[in-house]
Formats: C-alpha cells, sequence, structure tokens
C-alpha cells in the first residue's frame, strides 16, 4: 500500500469515528454551521454566545489554515492560486468542509485545521487542478449516506462526505457538465449548490459569456436547473430570460428574447424546505448600460423569483429594477426570517439590492410587506434607448446607502470641496435612476453620469444578516459613486450601436468626491421597517496628508466585508482590496465585534490580512471558534481561527 492509500485509509478512518459519535456531534450541529449562509435561510446567524462581550477581548488567533493544502501545492509548485479565497466553510458532525482557493473540496478538523482529506482532481494534470473558490459547498444525508455537493469548473460534483471520492452513481462517474453548449467559454461562476427536499439546485452565470457592458449583445443561457441528489439527474430547467411561449417573453420587445442572457444569478440562493421553495436572485441583463436592443422590463433580470423545487416552476416574482441601464442587481442572499408588524408574524424573504433598499415579502406568496410604489424617473436622451417611465420604490425601510448624487452630497472639506463640485460639474448628477448619458468631446461637453450607487452597488454579495431574536437586519453599504459612460460604437464587429467603455469615477488624490461613511453598518429593525442604528466600519484616508489635520469622524471602508451575527455580537471585517470596484487605500486587516444592539465597537484586532469571505461559527469539544478567510494583494489566502484563550 502506497503512503498516500496509507493517509486516506487513516484520514477516513478519523472522519467515521467523527460521524460515530452522534450524540455530541448532535448537540453541535444545532448551534452550528451546516450551510455556508448559516443555514439555508442564509441569515448569517447563530445562537452561540460563550464568545461574549464579557470575554470577547480574549479572543486570539488559534489555528491557520493555507488556502490550499500543501500536499497539492508541493505536487504542483507551478499552480496559480488567487489570493481572494471567497470560501465559508460548513461543519457537520463534527468536521469542517470548504472548497479550497481552486475549488476543490477540503474535510479538516475543527479544533486545528489539519487536512482529513481533499478531493482529488479529475486528472492529475495542472489544467485540471487550476480553478478558484467558490462561496460555498453543500452537504445531504438520508441518514445512510453522506453527500458533499460541490460546483467546480462548471461541474457539479457529489462526494462521499467521509472520504472525499466521488460517488461514480452520480452524473458521469460523479460529475455533472453545467455548462451549456452554446457558451463561449467554459468557467461557470456560482455561488454554490444548494439542497432541498432531495433537489440539488445550482444557479450561477457563464464567465465570460456576455459581460453586462460590451458591444455584444448574445450570451449563453443561465438558467437555474435541479438535479436529483442521488443520480444527477436534470430534473428541470427555469430559464433565467423566458423561452417562447413562457409566461414573461412580451417583457422582451422586438423578441429580444432570442439573443439575450447574462443575467444569471451567481451567489447566494436561500431555501424554505417546508414550503419546497428556492429564492433566486438575478442579476443585470445582457449590456446592463445600454438596452436600445431590449425594449421592455426584461424579465427575469434584477428579480428575486421564488421556485417551486418540486417542478422548477415560478411561484411568484418581483422585479426591483425594470429594463436596467445601471447594472443594479440583486447580488445579495435573500435573507428568511419571521418578523412581527403591527401583531401580524410574517414568514419574510428580505432582498437587498444594490440601489440600497431592503425589499421585504411575504415569502410564501411574494406580497410586499410594506407597499412599493413605481414612481416616475428620469429619462434618456440615448437615441433607440427607452426606459421604463415608473421604477419600484420601496416605502419601509428606507435606504441604507446614499442615492444619487446632489451638491449636498459632494465632500466639502477645506479646499477640496472646490475642487470635487469644479469636478463633479463634468458630469450629469441627479437622483437615483438618473440614465447613463452620452460623452461628449464638445468644449464643456458631459462626461457621463456621476451617481450613487454605483454599478458595484451600495448592496452586494455581502449585504445580509438576520438576527432572529430581535428581528434586526443588518445591511452593509459601500458608498463609492461610478460613472455610467455611453458611446457610439467604432467596433466593426458589433452588434449594438452604443455601449459604456468606462465606468470608473473621478478622486481626488484618492479621495472619493462625496462625503463618507465611505463604508457603513445599517441595523434596521424588520418588526418596524426602521433604521436602529448606523455606524462607519473601519478607518480609512485618516492619515491623507489633505485630512489629516481635519477633526474628521471615523471614514468608513469602502469594500465587501460580510456580517457574521451571534446571540450577542456583530462581528465584521474592514474587507479586502481584491474585490473590482474597490480603491488600493480603501481596504483593511481590522477585524471587530459590535454590540449588536447598539452599533458600539466592543473589540477589534488586526488579522494577518483582510478578509474575503464571510465568518461563520461554531461549537466543537465545548469550546467555540469563529473562521473567517483572508487574504489581499500581497497576502496569501487562509482560513484563520478564533477562539477564547
Amino acid at each position: 500500500m502506497t503512503n498516500n492509500a496509507v493517509l486516506l485509509a487513516l484520514f477516513s478512518l478519523l472522519a467515521s469515528l467523527a460521524l460515530g459519535c452522534s450524540a455530541v456531534h448532535a448537540a453541535e450541529s444545532e448551534s452550528g454551521w451546516t450551510y455556508y449562509g448559516g443555514t439555508k435561510a442564509f441569515n448569517r446567524y447563530s445562537p452561540l454566545g460563550q464568545i461574549n462581550a464579557d470575554n470577547v477581548d480574549d479572543l486570539e488567533i488559534v489555528w491557520r489554515k493555507a488556502a490550499v493544502d500543501p500536499s497539492i501545492t508541493n505536487a504542483y509548485p507551478d499552480l496559480r492560486i488567487s489570493n481572494n479565497l471567497r470560501s465559508t466553510p460548513i461543519i457537520v458532525n463534527g468536521i469542517l468542509y470548504a472548497a479550497n482557493g481552486i475549488g476543490l473540496a477540503e474535510a479538516f478538523d475543527p479544533a486545528t485545521g489539519a487536512t482529513l482529506w481533499v478531493q482529488q482532481a479529475v486528472a492529475p494534470t495542472l489544467e485540471e487542478v487550476s480553478g478558484q473558490s467558490t462561496r460555498g459547498v453543500e452537504y445531504w444525508t438520508d441518514g445512510s449516506v453522506n453527500r458533499l455537493l460541490v460546483v467546480r469548473n462548471g461541474y457539479l460534483y457529489s462526494l462521499d462526505a467521509q472520504t472525499g471520492q466521488a460517488v461514480a452513481s452520480f452524473g458521469m462517474a460523479g460529475r455533472v457538465n453545467l455548462v451549456p453548449a452554446t457558451a463561449r467559454t467554459q468557467s461557470f461562476v456560482s455561488g454554490g449548490p444548494i439542497v432541498v427536499n432531495d433537489v440539488v439546485v445550482v444557479a450561477g452565470t457563464i464567465d465570460g459569456a456576455g459581460d453586462a457592458g460590451t458591444q455584444w449583445q448574445g450570451a449563453a443561457s443561465e438558467d437555474v436547473r435541479g438535479y436529483s441528489v442521488r443520480t444527477g439527474e436534470l430534473l428541470w430547467t427555469f430559464h433565467a430570460v423566458p423561452q417562447e411561449g413562457e409566461f414573461g417573453t412580451d417583457s422582451w420587445g422586438n423578441d429580444s428574447w432570442r439573443d439575450s442572457g447574462d443575467l444569471g444569478s451567481w451567489c447566494c440562493l436561500s431555501a424554505d424546505a417546508e414550503l419546497g421553495y428556492v429564492y433566486v436572485p438575478f442579476t443585470a441583463p445582457t449590456a446592463a448600460y445600454y438596452g436600445g436592443h431590449r425594449p421592455g422590463d426584461n424579465l427575469y433580470s434584477n428579480s428575486l423569483v421564488a421556485i417551486d423545487v418540486t417542478s422548477g416552476e415560478r411561484v411568484w416574482h418581483f422585479q426591483m429594477v425594470h429594463h436596467d441601464v445601471w447594472e443594479y442587481d440583486n447580488v445579495g442572499p435573500p435573507v428568511l426570517g419571521d418578523i412581527s408588524v403591527e401583531g401580524r408574524t410574517i414568514a419574510a424573504v428580505m432582498q437587498a439590492n444594490k440601489t440600497g433598499w431592503v425589499y421585504v415579502f411575504n415569502r410564501e406568496t411574494g406580497e410586499p410587506v410594506w407597499p412599493i410604489e413605481e414612481r416616475a424617473v428620469p429619462q434618456s436622451l440615448v437615441p433607440g434607448e427607452v426606459l421604463s417611465p415608473t421604477q419600484p420604490f420601496p416605502t419601509k425601510p428606507a435606504a441604507f446607502a446614499t442615492q444619487g448624487i446632489s451638491d449636498a452630497d459632494l465632500i466639502d472639506f477645506p479646499e477640496l470641496g472646490q475642487i470635487a463640485r469644479a469636478t463633479a460639474a463634468n458630469f450629469v448628477t441627479g437622483p437615483i435612476f438618473t440614465p447613463p448619458s452620452l460623452v461628449s468631446n464638445t468644449v464643456g461637453g458631459t462626461q457621463g453620469t456621476l451617481t450613487l450607487p454605483g454599478s458595484w452597488g451600495s448592496a452586494n454579495w455581502n449585504t445580509g444578516a438576520f438576527d432572529p431574536e430581535t428581528g434586526y437586519y443588518y445591511a452593509f453599504a459601500n458608498d463609492i459613486p461610478r460613472v455610467y459612460r455611453i458611446e457610439k460604437t467604432t467596433d466593426a464587429d458589433a452588434e449594438m450601436e452604443y455601449w459604456s467603455p468606462n465606468r470608473e469615477a473621478p478622486y481626488i488624490d484618492g479621495i472619493p468626491l462625496t462625503k463618507p461613511p465611505w463604508g457603513r453598518i445599517t441595523a434596521i429593525d424588520m418588526n418596524r421597517g426602521e433604521h436602529v442604528w448606523q455606524v462607519a466600519n473601519g478607518d480609512s484616508l485618516s492619515e491623507h496628508p489633505a485630512l489629516d489635520e481635519l477633526d474628521l469622524p471615523t471614514l468608513g471602508i469602502a469594500s465587501r466585508p460580510a456580517a457574521l451575527v451571534t446571540s450577542t455580537l456583530l462581528f465584521i471585517g474592514d474587507g479586502s482590496n481584491l474585490h473590482g470596484g474597490t480603491q488600493p487605500n480603501m481596504w483593511g486587516r481590522g477585524f471587530r465585534a459590535f454590540d449588536k444592539a447598539t452599533g458600539e465597537i466592543l473589540w477589534e484586532t488586526q488579522l494577518p490580512s483582510a478578509t474575503t469571505g464571510a465568518p461563520m461559527t461554531y461549537l466543537h469539544q465545548g469550546r467555540q471558534y469563529i473562521v473567517v478567510a483572508v487574504g489581499s494583494f500581497g497576502d496569501p489566502a487562509e482560513w484563520i481561527a478564533l477562539a477564547i484563550k
């Protein structure tokens, strides 16, 4: 027997012994983290309270784990590993599982981070081993068999949870191809699978198939699909863009549904197993800044859709943005939770959008909890573009981010304020939904539309945590503007008359034009639809030569950190500089615990690098741990585990 075979047998034995300690592990799993959003409600909440306000100062790093196990990096020295480790581990039966820095599943010891097993690539080649991390893996059991479901490099894999070996009876030799034959690339980006009532639901986007701002209309279908968890058989397909004869095709004028796509759901599904519904947040449509070729509202772009997992049929939907030209996606998780509104208990789903609103619905019926009003919005002057005359405006809760730009939103720091106003004068500004504008090269001509939120959104994959004890929803806002530029196409091969070549907003020596805080946390009482508190998250630019002599409040870091809520605390980091739309000076290694009721900082530390994934927590052998992925430009990706000394 080879050394590798001996090690695999040993790890399998250890895993089997761990799985056998059912009484202890059952108690742990009840307060553990069984889905990468905490539970399938995706509330990023744990009832654990061993780490609390009285002892949080005693937190320390107890283990660190490289993003990819050394058995792989040693065997493939030329392997390139991104520092952007997006993966949040889960814990089941006393074992941590996660997708590693190249997307392969790993099982590891919760107490030490030691590897138990690593998923093997289908072939021992650098090409097959290479990949990217995903945000999460999924676990399923029927009581006798235990499976780990993983999406990697365009395939859905089913693994034996005890050994990491592919389940031969699933699909073709343990995997199912997720990439349509019409795709221009084999890269499939997904937050990860979710299993609901023995159906594996997978959503994602075909990476590179139709970037939202390009000069080409066509993109591969990015449909949601349901598979048998036992066999990998395709059970149903929900078309992200309605096909002929389906509900919604009339929202794509001139039959533009025939060559439109690029509106998949690349992050964060949630589900209500009792109802049998999965909640899917869809992104912006093909060419998200110019839609002259796709008249109409364009379902199901920018929509939240409840899908019946048995049939794959739409139960209800709500479109947050009609005929999107701002890339105002739903990319954060639909968060499930029960709220009490005027004496009524409502099983709710809360969907944050890049607009900076949280839209709240009865998750069974799709009825808005508070009225959402269609209001008139500015119209486009771009030839051929016909926008929706109205957009949905939630009446509650209020937006958790700045919306639109006026003179009052620009910085008023000494000297810099005058520069900011002179700079902003080169752009069109206005309220939210002010459309992209044509760039003019004439003297005094506009350079596009400067607005908030920008196309990276005030809310992204990281926004959304819900406390079922208090009914508080926690939202993080990235408050950095963007520019929406439209120009006439000059490429001879282009399929559209206009396109958006550049979306970067101007800065004054690295300082945003708009007022801080540029990164903020808002606690919203979802029982009342009211903000409870709002604080800046992290400090940025306070030592900037133009600002260090000013008496300024905490300015906030505009990145994409995700929150973890426990029985008393809210944990969140600064966020990394590895995310698109983040300035090089907008990141940090800070990690903090806030009083979840007041927003007061109770503890903070500096991690080895910046947080890149969402933190999680679990109890193992009587000790509570917090684990979070970190990495940045110049810092390797790894998982960091913290516990009380």
